[in-house]
């Protein structure tokens, strides 16, 4: 239950990374989902990407809404920040503490509920906004805590495990993602570690709009046959565009690749994210291509998962806003509030 802690004694001869951490100290409380859940395999990655990089885990801010996998942030990250927001706020709160402090890092975690239904909004404005944070959609393609109902991103004649057929046609939060000008955009799939944790990675060196659509079975109401987000559909379909390897601005790391193109873009932090093509004609620079490219193979019922876009020169809401380089949160009150002259100088600027 996750009420119980787990146990802080860490035996002697774990390894520990560059700011002194075991890969335990990034975990969480006991996990309550379902046993076989996507979304624990999701939390096991943001704890191995944030354990990779150094992270020092009270740097991080986690932000969620509501459902199954808003509960995930109390999984991973026990020593950080976190905050659990009315459902589908979790951008507005997100976006209103990464404006007072700049410091901390930020992940928003969110469901395909929380996101493509009563989120849907608040989602699109965090990424037209540029808002600096890691936005990882744990999509089920069902609504698990209320009993199985198809959520927004159930894929048009997919079956319920009644059998129910779904008629609606689906919200695609990665093609929102890229028209409303996301400056980094992946889809992954839970089962796929060696993916996800590169891509995780990449997100949190990115400065600005970092979205992840993760497809996360549930396999309490969703991982039957008729299904296209159960795990033997998702890796019998998947289309990878890509394998990429997440190179730090602190060490060189050699890799070694088997035959095609290898593409390196480095990052506003000087990290690189390299790519090696599976697809020859596959720019993952191209926000249109990238757009055209996922849509075709979703005609064809296959899953496109992998880096689909990054822009390297990416900018943030801070920018746009020109706002103090120190965190709001550090100045004092008479910075915050420097009087009536100042604000009769805005006012005038704006006649």
């Amino acid at each position: 239950m996750t009420y119980l802690a787990k146990p802080r004694l860490h035996h002697p001869s774990l390894t520990v990374n560059k700011v002194g951490y075991t890969r335990r100290d990034y975990e969480g409380k006991i996990s309550t989902l379902c046993a076989g859940c996507g979304h624990d395999s999701i939390s096991a990655s943001i704890i191995q990407a944030c354990w990779e990089l150094d992270i020092e885990p009270h740097r991080v801010a986690k932000l969620s809404g509501i459902g199954c996998s808003s509960k995930t942030p109390d999984y991973f990250l026990g020593a950080s920040h976190g905050f659990n927001t009315v459902h589908g706020r979790m951008p507005s709160v997100l976006t209103g503490a990464n404006l007072a402090n700049r410091e901390l890092l930020y992940l928003g975690v969110s469901g395909d509920g929380d996101s493509a239904s009563i989120g849907l909004g608040q989602f699109a404005h965090a990424m037209r906004r540029g808002v600096n944070m890691v936005y990882l959609v744990e999509n089920n393609g069902v609504y698990g805590l209320t009993k199985g109902q198809f959520s927004a991103t159930a894929d048009q004649g997919s079956k319920s495990k009644k059998g129910v057929v779904n008629s609606d046609s689906p919200v695609d939060l990665v093609a929102l993602a890229l028209q409303l000008g996301a400056t980094y955009v992946a889809r992954g799939f839970s089962g796929d570690k060696a993916q996800l944790v590169p891509l995780i990675k990449g997100a949190i060196g990115h400065g600005g709009a970092a979205f992840i659509d993760i497809i996360s079975p549930c396999v309490a109401f969703n991982n039957h046959a008729g299904s296209t987000k159960s795990y033997d559909y998702v890796r019998e379909h998947n289309e990878a565009v890509s394998r990429i390897d997440f190179i730090s601005a602190r060490e060189e790391i050699t890799t070694s690749y088997a035959p095609g193109e290898v593409i390196d873009v480095v990052q506003h932090d000087g990290s690189s994210l390299r790519f090696r093509k599976l697809h020859a004609d596959y720019d993952p620079t191209d926000r249109y291509a990238a757009l055209s490219y996922m849509n075709a193979h979703q005609a064809r019922g296959e899953v496109v998962t992998g880096l689909l876009y990054v822009d390297p020169l990416a900018t943030d809401l801070h920018v746009a806003l020109n706002t103090s380089a120190t965190p709001l949160n550090k100045l004092d009150a008479a910075a915050l509030c420097p009087g009536s002259r100042a604000l009769d100088k805005v006012n005038s600027s704006l006649r």
